[in-house]
């Protein structure tokens, strides 16, 4: 399965991804120039973490008119798979591949933590590899990850089963204290409608390689893999 990971003015989880297709996971990855259109035959677009055009206006806001964008939108569109990872996921939102908006974290702080995300819906590309209802340890980095959407796109979420994670202790329990930003209803990660598009504020690259003390994130790479497979 090949990859392309984009680039950004201001990416600086890019690297990560590309570490973990290529060295961690044995997959064919590109990186993909903000400026070009070509997304060069990928199967999987990853947009990656970082502050994308140093988060002026807002986080992704500008990212969202890079011509790169268009592409996406159209691959996404006619059923290609897209993960957005922290920034890459406020850059979904803006570019309205996902509903809701990621804004301010409740406590005004930039948070940088090991937290752990219960599995909700495994019987999707990007988490079949997971036992439902088990707890990933993985890493976030974020001042704006705060998850909010109004009732109406909640209720669809919640209904249709696109809520694909959500911040938890470590047996699985929800909790006001293990929600980190504020999220509505604990949200870390939403899918769309056909679920082919992705995104969630922790960092799954960051938790591939057991060297860097968790390996949990692998497997949402592991199920995208087995489910093209």
């Amino acid at each position: 399965m090949k990859f392309g990971v984009i680039k950004f003015p201001g990416s600086n989880c890019d690297q990560d991804a590309y570490y973990t297709i290529k060295d961690v996971l044995g997959q064919p990855v590109e990186y993909l120039w903000h400026q070009d259109t070509d997304l060069k035959g990928a199967d999987c677009i990853v947009v990656p973490g970082g502050f994308s055009y140093g988060d002026y206006l807002r986080c992704g806001a500008i990212a969202r008119f890079s011509p790169i964008m268009s592409a996406v939108q159209d691959f996404a569109a006619n059923g290609g798979y897209v993960l957005g990872v922290c920034n890459g996921f406020q850059v979904l939102t803006e570019s309205h591949l996902l509903p809701g908006a990621l804004v301010r974290n409740d406590n005004q702080h930039f948070v940088c933590k090991q937290v752990y995300l219960r599995a909700e819906n495994t019987d999707t590309p990007f988490t079949n590899q997971i036992t439902n209802g088990a707890a990933l340890q993985i890493p976030i980095a974020h001042g704006e990850g705060k998850y909010v959407c109004d009732e109406p796109t909640l209720k669809a979420l919640q209904e249709n089963r696109r809520i694909l994670f959500r911040y938890s202790q470590s047996d699985g329990s929800l909790s006001d204290q293990a929600n980190p930003n504020g999220s509505v209803d604990n949200i870390a990660g939403v899918a769309n409608e056909t679920f082919n598009v992705f995104g969630l504020m922790p960092h799954p690259e960051r938790a591939a390689d057991p060297a860097l003390g968790s390996a949990d994130g692998r497997l949402i790479f592991d199920s995208l893999l087995r489910h093209t497979r």
